[in-house]
């Protein structure tokens, strides 16, 4: 396969968040010009403009897209989210974003997904033609987001879609957030069950590698939907521990009893008083990957970083930032630590 260049301008929607803000860097870094949109201020610098608006909004979008020859939709919800603006952000907002694209004139679109589509699949490693079955709002959402992006890729508008696993690098904490502090502190961790199942993740610095592939790609290659994760993972307990051992303290990862675990993260959850989630803890128990054939065999990528790579150098810029408020104005966003609720008075068991 014969890869174009970059484009020379690109637009990226929630580029003040952990994503979009190091497609944009990637990006400038590679000699593009950025037109960065986000409802937080972004801030203004060499090869990049900012634009600050909703991506709902589409007279925002469609100012903050044009004169782009490709854009990159990064701007999402994150599932502890009210049901409603779950959907509004990530249905309604792709929707506009497409409309504003097809009005600008924009030849591409990059559209970020998620393997949350699948819900909880029947089939591992899960390849991208497996049954959307999603189980709570958000992957309904993801799910619903991508028959609007193949609508538009019916009518032809250049439209990758990239489904990542969850992915970590500098920023991106989320449930490891909590695992860093325990292991900060010198405390065991818990796993639900023995902590035997397969569980792929996605270093950032890979995700952000497959967005500039399919930039590049022809378009009768990059015009499809593809998985994106490590090549290499463990089990849950392999990679938890590499970051337990990493900290020095000798600690271990503790099994705990799947049911009755199971049963208090739930009640929590309904009483809201735990961050975890009902589709989080149905993952913690079964084996998690996909395909990624398709990326190797059509885009010519392969991730270079393994789960524990990518774990371990999250760990590190959060011991090297520990304290830091990265949450700007009133939104929720991927870079806020979890508020651990009442998992965090667990910690005297371990």
């Amino acid at each position: 396969m014969v890869n174009h260049p970059l484009p020379r301008r690109v637009a990226v929607t929630g580029a003040a968040g952990v994503l979009g803000s190091h497609v944009a860097g990637r990006l400038r870094a590679a000699g593009c010009e950025v037109q960065a949109m986000d409802l937080r201020p972004v801030q203004a610098g060499p090869g990049l403009t900012p634009f600050t608006g909703d991506i709902r909004d589409l007279h925002a979008v469609t100012e903050a897209v044009t004169g782009a020859e490709a854009l990159v939709h990064c701007a999402s919800a994150l599932p502890s989210y009210p049901e409603q603006q779950i959907r509004s952000v990530v249905v309604d907002g792709t929707a506009t974003v497409l409309r504003a694209a097809r009005a600008a004139g924009v030849s591409r679109v990059v559209h970020i997904s998620s393997t949350a589509v699948y819900g909880l699949p029947r089939e591992v490693p899960t390849p991208e033609d497996h049954p959307h079955e999603p189980v709570d709002t958000y992957s309904a959402a993801k799910a619903e987001a991508e028959t609007v992006v193949a609508s538009w890729r019916d009518s032809g508008l250049c439209l990758p879609v990239l489904r990542p696993k969850t992915f970590l690098g500098p920023g991106r904490l989320g449930l490891f957030d909590m695992l860093f502090q325990w292991a900060e502190e010198g405390r065991h961790f818990p796993v639900i069950g023995r902590g035997d199942v397969r569980i792929q993740m996605l270093a950032l610095d890979d995700l952000v590698d497959a967005v500039a592939t399919v930039l590049r790609a022809p378009a009768e290659v990059a015009n499809d939907t593809y998985n994106i994760g490590a090549a290499e993972f463990g089990t849950l307990r392999e990679d938890f521990q590499s970051v337990l051992d990493a900290a020095g303290h000798g600690r271990r990862i503790v099994s705990v009893p799947a049911g009755p675990a199971v049963a208090v993260l739930h009640a929590l959850q309904r009483t809201r008083l735990s961050p975890v989630y009902g589709r989080l803890v149905s993952k913690l128990r079964n084996h998690s990957y996909v395909s990624l054939d398709k990326a190797r065999e059509r885009l010519g990528f392969t991730p270079k970083l393994s789960n524990q790579d990518a774990i371990l150098r999250t760990y590190a810029w959060w011991r090297a930032h520990r304290g830091e408020s990265t949450a700007r104005g009133a939104e929720r966003t991927s870079n806020e630590p979890w508020k651990q609720g009442a998992l965090g008075m667990a910690k005297v068991f371990f």
